[in-house]
């Protein structure tokens, strides 16, 4: 049989309110939350035996395969199907790691999608559901990769949003920003809420007429975890601050924990344009345009 091969692609948090931390130690948040065109991709070979093999050009970063969230997708897939196909997989990692763009939740969400696919099972069966949320909190919202609100955990989804493209330019700076210290950064007590605007629970008709009409209003919401990740990596600063001196930015933020940073353009020729620049300023830095959905 042929291997099969699924796409993993960033997410990106346009917004992500932290609304408060919950008595468990959990922080709950409101985030809109799309895909980019960039992403791993994920290879699977359902005559061999459970396996993965990791290569591309963040492999190195990726860490040791044994706690990769690919082997721990699959043995979740399998504790919820009894008798299931399983196989080796092959990740090809172009994402930077510890980077804010949920690239291991991506690469657990294609696991099951390929798993779901040889087992004959539907995108909307339960345990595919079941089984992203005990591999990780952003696996739930990567399984069906478009535009839609996340809330709680990660654990409450909205439908998919038919939210307008938007051209944008993403930059990491190659500097890991491990999530878990972001949120001790930010330092919020268990019982306590942040201060900050609401965050909606629909997006307003009007903001989806267009791209222009969708920047303004994610303009109204920020990234909490943008202070306390600047904090530990001022570096994130640098790359936001290359970004907004480019005549074609037009709102630059960071997505996720960082260190990833973006920014939304007019255009893909605009967005090419400005990867260009920084990428001649930082020719070190991982610079991608791409369109986000």
């Amino acid at each position: 049989m042929e291997l099969m091969r699924a796409r993993a692609p960033a997410k990106i948090n346009l917004t992500l309110r932290i609304e408060g931390r919950r008595a468990d130690g959990f922080h709950d948040l409101a985030s809109l939350v799309a895909f980019a065109g960039a992403g791993d991709l994920v290879f699977l070979d359902p005559d061999r035996p459970l396996a993965l093999e990791v290569s591309g050009p963040t492999a190195a970063a990726a860490g040791p395969d044994a706690d990769n969230l690919v082997l721990r997708a699959a043995r979740a897939f399998a504790e919820r199907v009894p008798g299931a196909r399983l196989g080796r997989f092959v990740l090809e990692k172009r994402l930077p790691v510890a980077a804010g763009l949920g690239g291991g939740s991506s690469d657990a969400a294609a696991v099951l999608r390929l798993l779901a696919g040889l087992n004959g099972l539907a995108l909307d069966d339960p345990r595919l559901f079941s089984a992203a949320r005990a591999t990780g909190s952003d696996v739930p919202v990567c399984l069906d990769p478009r535009a839609r609100l996340m809330r709680g955990v990660g654990d409450r989804l909205s439908a998919p949003l038919a939210v307008p493209p938007l051209s944008a330019v993403l930059v990491n700076c190659r500097v890991a920003v491990p999530t878990a210290g972001v949120f001790r950064a930010l330092g919020l007590a268990p019982g306590a809420a942040l201060p900050g605007p609401t965050h909606p629970d629909d997006l307003p008709e009007a903001s989806m007429g267009s791209g222009a009409a969708l920047r303004a209003f994610l303009a109204g919401l920020p990234n909490d975890l943008e202070p306390p990740a600047l904090a530990l990596a001022p570096e994130i600063g640098r790359a936001m601050d290359l970004l907004a001196a480019g005549p074609e930015a037009r709102l630059v933020r960071m997505s996720g924990s960082g260190a990833t940073v973006f920014a939304l353009t007019d255009s893909c020729r605009t967005a090419a344009a400005l990867a260009r620049r920084v990428l001649a300023q930082e020719p070190g830095w991982w610079v991608k345009p791409t369109v986000l959905r």
